[in-house]
């Protein structure tokens, strides 16, 4: 029985899941640090929430990533058109609501 050859990944599949799971790990130790923080009374520098705003914007942006090597670049040459719409109207959809997040987070911050 011949057994056909698996395609070999892309080679930036392995960087993009190195990213995507290292600045999900920094994320949450954030959340996890931000929540210890709060309980004990101290308040927090508005600054430090660059690190959690950082480790969101790398965990959507790999996952972006990963989502174009397995839509764009496995899809055939004439499906690859309809694909790259798709892709770009939700790799937009996923950096604004990021972009919401962010300024909402800001914003609350700044009205207390």
């Amino acid at each position: 029985m011949n057994r056909p050859e698996k395609p070999f990944p892309h080679p930036m599949r392995k960087s993009l899941l190195i990213t995507e799971f290292s600045a999900l790990a920094i994320l949450l130790a954030s959340m996890g640090w931000f929540s210890s923080q709060t309980d004990t009374g101290h308040s927090i520098n508005p600054a430090w929430l660059l690190v959690p705003a950082l480790a969101s914007l790398a965990v959507f942006l790999s996952f972006i990533g990963l989502m174009y090597l397995r839509w764009i670049i496995a899809a055939s040459a004439e499906n690859q058109r309809r694909h790259k719409i798709v892709f770009s109207l939700l790799a937009i959809t996923l950096i604004g609501v990021w972009v919401y997040g962010i300024a909402n987070t800001w914003l609350s911050l700044n009205a207390a």
